[in-house]
C-alpha cells in the first residue's frame, strides 16, 4: 500500500486520463461541476476519482489522487442524496480548478500553477455554476502538454484527445 502524503477537501474527476483536482469551500460546488462533467461525457468520458476528500500521493514525477476507501465510488448530490458513480482507482492531476465567485475569474489569465506535494501544477479559477464551466475545463486540458501514463489510451498526440 502506498504511503498518502497529503488528504485535501476537494473533488477529482479524471477527463481522458488526466486528473482535475476541483477545490473550494463546502457549497462552493465541486460535487455539481464533477456530476455535469461526468453526465455530459457519455459512456467512455469523465469518470470519478474521488468526492470531498481526495488523497494525494506523490509517484513517478507526479500527483496522484485517489479516494479514501469508505468514499470510493460516492457522490454527493445535492437534492437527491449520496450516489453510486462509476470511478476510476486513481488518476495524475493535470489541472486545479479553484471555483470562485464570478468577479474572481480573470477575463484573459496568465498561464500559471500552484504547488501541490512540491510540484507545480496547472492552476485556473472558474465560476463552477456557469453553463459553460464543463467546457472551460475541457478546453483548459486540451491547451496543456500531457503524456501518457501507464498506458492511457484517451490521450492522443501529447494532449488531451478532443473527445474528451
Amino acid at each position: 500500500m502506498r504511503m498518502v502524503h497529503e488528504q485535501v477537501h476537494a473533488t477529482c474527476v479524471a477527463i481522458g486520463g488526466a486528473g482535475v483536482l476541483l477545490r473550494g469551500p463546502s457549497g462552493a460546488g465541486k460535487s455539481d461541476l464533477a456530476l455535469r462533467l461526468i453526465d455530459g461525457g457519455g459512456t467512455d468520458g469523465p469518470r470519478l476519482v474521488a468526492d470531498d476528500r481526495v488523497d494525494l500521493s506523490l509517484r513517478a514525477g507526479r500527483v496522484w489522487a485517489r479516494a479514501p476507501g469508505p468514499l470510493k465510488g460516492l457522490l454527493e448530490v445535492r437534492g437527491v442524496g449520496i450516489m453510486p458513480m462509476k470511478a476510476l482507482d486513481e488518476a495524475p492531476i493535470a489541472l486545479v480548478c479553484d471555483l470562485v465567485a464570478p468577479p474572481l475569474v480573470e477575463r484573459l489569465p496568465e498561464v500559471v500553477t500552484t504547488p501541490i506535494l512540491d510540484l507545480d501544477i496547472p492552476f485556473i479559477r472558474l465560476a463552477p455554476f456557469e453553463a459553460s464551466a464543463p467546457a472551460k475545463i475541457r478546453l483548459a486540458l486540451r491547451r496543456l502538454p500531457w503524456e501518457a501514463v501507464d498506458g492511457d489510451t484517451d490521450i492522443i498526440a501529447g494532449r488531451i484527445g478532443e473527445h474528451s
